[in-house]
């Protein structure tokens, strides 16, 4: 089967490489084992998509925690307001949520996934097996069913998270027989896995407006953000968690410090639990918590105040109410690791960056394979900035694909 250009692997960067790639009319044949395209895509934002960040690329690069240095011209060829601007041109209209978080107005990731997928790319049901080289240059892909003749080979696969949608691993085994090595992989941006435990009434329920901080074995917070996160039966989950597992790794301890009262002090905290206490004087202590948390995470803290639940409030001492203030601003767990790379939305590691050209994404190995996509070692935190490394980096295989051809210069 003749085609210009094979991509591997159907997801987010593949199917954006593809799309971009019909438009300037040339050939090009998508090969997905699966058969189904952008399956993660669809479940991604719960089901709503973030696929940008309304931001700058100064911004963007700021929020990459692995090799964010090498993105630089990928995203001086796709910055976020191009990627908006390509799917709105496209008939996605789009809103902006909190911290520039990108969503299409329908909120539906199938209307992201209709776009990439109206192109009418053929995608061909079949596993790659081995890129096909000749004299240190692509020729083609060896599948399970057949071979694909080609001059250009997009390897775009996506990491091991999530292998219920299709990422396997499969690229980075292909990658590796071309000649290149991969960092290895690990989950990103997944639940964590804490010594504590909590009651089962707590498991999924989601705290808002609070502040979760990240230490390790220095006095300065490595993350510390205000947002939303949820507890579960084998730790903490959501997305404060999500961005502070990126930073966490098997070189030291860590301890996560929730603030559950941001906005105020520990001294103020004292004064509101005082004025608590005074609405119902002779009430035990075990009454005095309804106004102060939710009623799913009073059993924990009642339990963790250490404070003798009969206690009338007006007998409670000074010291004790300022134990539980301290508590309240400062909920430490112990970080025993993180959950596996199955559960995780990404995966850090990969193909090592020092073997891509960032200009254009093609293998400093072979001529003519290029990557897009999470394949690549560079991960990012939440906030729909992963999805545009995705595109940045497939839209830059696209350029340097064409321009080799001859068809532009994109001068």
């Amino acid at each position: 089967m003749a085609s210009d250009i094979v991509i591997i692997g159907g997801g987010a960067a593949g199917m954006f490489a593809a799309a971009r790639l019909s438009e300037m009319g040339l050939s090009v044949r998508v090969l997905e084992p699966t058969g189904q395209t952008l399956r993660k895509l669809r479940i991604s934002g719960k089901g709503r998509c973030n696929l940008t960040n309304n931001c700058t690329v100064e911004n963007v690069l700021k929020n990459v925690i692995r090799n964010p240095k090498f993105l630089y011209s990928a995203l001086d060829n796709l910055s976020p307001q191009d990627t908006m601007q390509w799917f709105e041109a496209h008939g996605v209209p789009l809103k902006t949520e909190r911290g520039g978080r990108v969503f299409p107005v329908s909120d539906k990731a199938s209307d992201v996934a209709a776009v990439l997928e109206r192109s009418g790319v053929k995608v061909v049901r079949d596993r790659a097996v081995r890129i096909l080289t000749e004299n240190g240059a692509v020729t083609g892909v060896q599948g399970e069913h057949g071979e694909y003749k080609a001059d250009y080979v997009i390897l775009a696969t996506g990491g091991k998270s999530y292998p219920k949608t299709g990422s396997t691993g499969d690229g980075y085994t292909l990658a590796c027989k071309c000649g290149h090595t991969i960092s290895e992989p690990k989950a990103s941006l997944v639940p964590i896995e804490t010594r504590e435990r909590f009651s089962e009434v707590l498991y999924g329920f989601t705290i808002k407006n609070v502040t979760l901080s990240l230490y390790g074995d220095k006095k300065k917070p490595i993350y510390s953000e205000l947002g939303e996160m949820s507890f579960s039966r084998y730790g903490i989950a959501g997305p404060l968690s999500l961005s502070a597992s990126c930073f966490i790794d098997d070189k030291q301890d860590y301890k996560i410090v929730i603030d559950l009262k941001p906005g105020l002090t520990t001294e103020q905290l004292v004064k509101r639990i005082q004025r608590d206490f005074d609405e119902i004087p002779n009430e035990p202590f075990s009454e005095s918590l309804g106004k102060l948390f939710p009623r799913e995470l009073r059993p924990d803290m009642l339990r963790l105040s250490e404070i003798n639940p009969d206690k009338p409030c007006n007998q409670i001492t000074r010291e004790e109410k300022e134990n539980l203030a301290r508590l309240t601003k400062s909920l430490e767990l112990t970080v025993t690791g993180l959950r596996p790379i199955e559960e995780g939305i990404v995966t850090r590691g990969g193909v090592k960056t020092k073997e891509i050209n960032p200009a254009t994404m093609e293998s400093k190995l072979v001529s003519g394979l290029y990557f897009a996509g999470e394949i690549i070692d560079c991960d990012a935190m939440t906030g729909g900035y992963n999805l545009q490394i995705a595109f940045a980096t497939a839209e830059t295989a696209v350029r340097a694909i064409i321009i080799r051809k001859g068809e532009s210069t994109w001068e």
